[in-house]
This record gives structure tokens, C-alpha cells and sequence, in this order.
């Protein structure tokens, strides 16, 4: 009787041992597969070998020309912040551009401009220091001034502001 204990618990050790090795190797296939699709991605499906160059020129032939992109300077501006503590005021300076696809656009939007300067400080008196802290708070501040530009030269559009500088005082 004590060897067909015995015979059952080497039996119970060799299948668990088996299992575990099943797992294991099953585990390690998973992450060379795994491992082999994000190489594969990462690096460009296949890194562009064996590929035809001609096709690639092909390709780059019909794809549309960038647009001339034109820049109109907005002047400087210097906007008191909210703040809790009246004996503190904390200013903020801006020096902003706005892109937009094509010269005339610009043009047409030069005579819109004094209503553009008033949301853009009418927004930024309201905001605080912490609102514009970070490169989070800059960009969010970016998205609202697109928005409240895109808003006042309507039909128009301005495809991005962009902060040539930002000082918090």
C-alpha cells in the first residue's frame, strides 16, 4: 500500500511539473510573438526592405503640395491675472501668431483684429496663474485662444496660435 502512495504522489509531481513547463513555454511564446508584432510595427512594417523606391517617388508625385502657410503677428499683450490676494497682481505677457493656410486669409483678417485682442483678454483676465503653469496649461490655453479667434473672424479660420512668448509675472 505505502508503494502505491508513493506511485501516486510522483505521479501528481510529474503532472504538475508538466503544467508548469506547459505555462512557462506557453508564456514565453506569447511574449516572443508579442515582441515580434511590436518590432515589426516599431520599426515601419518591415523597414522598408524589398520595397520598390520608384513607387515610393510614384506615391510622393500625386501627394498635394504643402500650402503656403502665412503668419499674421499679433501685438504684445499684457493682461492682469485673477488672483485671491488684491495686494498681489500677477500680470501675464503674450506675444502670439496666428497661422493660417493662405496670404489672403490673413488679409481678410486684419480688419477683425481689434475684436480678436478682446476675447483673447477677456479670456485671459479671468484665468490664474495655476491655469497657465505647464506645458498642459499652455496647451489648453492655446485650444481656448484658437477656438475664441475662430469664433471672432468667422468665416474665416485660423489653423493654429502659436506663443512666441509667454511670461507670467
Amino acid at each position: 500500500m505505502a508503494d502505491n502512495d508513493e506511485d501516486g504522489q510522483a505521479s501528481t509531481a510529474k503532472t504538475k511539473s508538466r503544467k508548469k513547463l506547459v505555462i512557462l513555454g506557453g508564456a514565453g511564446a506569447a511574449a516572443l510573438i508579442i515582441a515580434g508584432v511590436g518590432g515589426y510595427l516599431f520599426l515601419g512594417k518591415g523597414g522598408g526592405h524589398g520595397e520598390d523606391p520608384a513607387a515610393e517617388e510614384k506615391v510622393e508625385a500625386h501627394a498635394p503640395a504643402p500650402a503656403a502657410a502665412a503668419f499674421l503677428d499679433l501685438p504684445e499683450m499684457t493682461v492682469n491675472l485673477a488672483t485671491a490676494d488684491a495686494q498681489k497682481q500677477r500680470y501675464v505677457r503674450l506675444a502670439i501668431a496666428l497661422e493660417v493656410d493662405k496670404p489672403e486669409m490673413a488679409e481678410a483678417i486684419k480688419p477683425m483684429m481689434p475684436r480678436v485682442l478682446d476675447s483673447f483678454q477677456t479670456h485671459l483676465r479671468e484665468l490664474r496663474p495655476e491655469d497657465i503653469r505647464g506645458s498642459s496649461g499652455a496647451y489648453r490655453l492655446k485650444e481656448e485662444l484658437l477656438r475664441r479667434v475662430n469664433v471672432a473672424v468667422a468665416p474665416a479660420r485660423v489653423e493654429a496660435v502659436l506663443f512666441k512668448d509667454i511670461v507670467i509675472q
